[in-house]
C-alpha cells in the first residue's frame, strides 16, 4: 500500500517539502512575496508611530531662526533636543541651552513659514524641524529662587557670584551693557534667559513688562539642547560651561533636580519586579 491510496496527504519527506505533490516551488516563492508586500503598510505604520513617540517624548529636531545665540549657535543649525528628562520631573539648570514655546507675545510680528504638505508631514512624525511652532532659544542662566543682576560695565550675576561668559558669548559683546537688570528674584517654576549674542537677542531683559515679567514658565520648556546635529562641519555638543559648577552657585539646583534620578530608578526597576513576580506566581502555580 501506498501512502497516496489512503486518501491522506503526502506526508513530510525529510528535505523541507511533503513530497511529489507539494506542488511547484515558484509557488511557495509567490506566496512569500505577497505575504512580505502584505506585511510592509504594517511596518511603515509601526516605523511611523516610533517616529512619532520619539518626537513627543524623547527627541525632536529645531532649526535655529536668528543669530541671538552666536556663536554657540548658527543660523540654519539643526539641533537635537532632549524630552525625555522633563518627563521624569527635571527641570532647565542654569548653563543650559532650552527650547520653549514662546511664553507671551516674544515673536509677535515675527513672520511663520507656510510649509507645504510634505513639509508638514515630516515636521509631525520629527523627521524634519516644525515649521509652523514658534518656539525659542536661550540660554538658561537663573533657576526658581536664585537672585539675579547684571549692572553697565559689569557681568552677570547669579545669587551674587560672577559668571565668566567669556566662553559663550559672542566676541566683542557685553554681557547686558545693552539692557542692564536687577536684582531680583526669580520665582517659582520660572528660569532666567538670556542669548549669547546679547547685542542681537530680545530674551528675559526686553521682556520684563509682559504677564511673566520677562520670566520663563517651566512649563513652556520643551527640552535641553543637547547637540547640533547639522550641517555635518558643526557637529557638537552643548555641555554646560564650566562657570555655572563654581562653589555654592548649584546648591538650589540640586534640590530641584534631585528627583529626576529617582523616578528613572523607578522606572528602571518596573520590568525586573514584573519579572520576579511572574516567576514566583507560576512557581507557586506548578507546586
Amino acid at each position: 500500500m501506498t501512502g497516496d491510496s489512503t486518501g491522506q496527504p503526502p506526508t513530510d519527506n525529510g528535505f523541507g517539502g511533503t513530497g511529489p505533490g507539494d506542488g511547484d516551488s515558484s509557488d511557495r516563492g509567490q506566496k512569500k512575496q505577497r505575504s512580505f508586500w502584505k506585511e510592509l503598510p504594517l511596518l511603515i505604520g509601526i516605523a511611523l508611530i516610533l517616529a512619532l513617540l520619539i518626537k513627543t517624548f524623547l527627541v525632536q529636531a529645531f532649526s535655529i531662526p536668528s543669530d541671538s545665540m552666536q556663536n554657540t549657535l548658527q543660523r540654519g543649525d539643526r539641533v537635537l533636543v532632549d524630552k525625555l528628562t522633563p518627563w521624569f520631573g527635571s527641570e532647565p539648570e542654569r548653563g543650559e541651552v532650552v527650547v520653549f514655546h514662546d511664553p507671551g507675545g516674544w515673536l509677535d510680528g515675527e513672520p511663520t513659514p507656510d510649509p507645504n504638505a510634505v513639509q508638514k508631514f515630516l515636521s509631525f512624525i520629527g523627521l524634519m524641524p516644525s515649521a509652523e511652532e514658534k518656539d525659542l532659544i536661550k540660554r538658561t542662566i537663573a533657576v526658581a529662587g536664585d537672585t539675579v543682576e547684571c549692572k553697565k560695565g559689569g557681568p552677570v550675576k547669579v545669587n551674587g557670584k560672577a559668571l565668566d561668559e567669556t566662553s559663550y558669548i559672542f566676541p566683542g559683546d557685553t554681557p547686558c551693557d545693552d539692557q542692564p537688570f536687577g536684582p531680583f528674584k526669580v520665582p517659582k517654576d520660572r528660569i532666567w534667559v538670556m542669548g549669547d549674542h546679547r547685542q542681537n537677542s530680545k530674551d528675559s531683559r526686553y521682556h520684563m513688562e509682559d504677564v511673566n515679567d520677562g520670566f520663563v514658565p517651566v512649563d513652556e520648556v520643551v527640552g535641553r539642547a543637547v547637540v547640533v546635529a547639522w550641517p555635518i562641519n558643526r557637529w557638537s555638543t552643548l555641555p554646560i560651561p564650566s562657570t555655572y559648577d563654581q562653589s555654592g552657585l548649584n546648591a538650589a539646583a540640586a534640590v530641584v533636580t534631585s528627583s529626576a534620578p529617582l523616578a528613572m530608578g523607578f522606572v528602571g526597576a518596573l520590568p525586573l519586579v514584573w519579572w520576579r513576580r511572574k516567576r514566583l506566581t507560576s512557581g507557586s502555580t506548578a507546586g
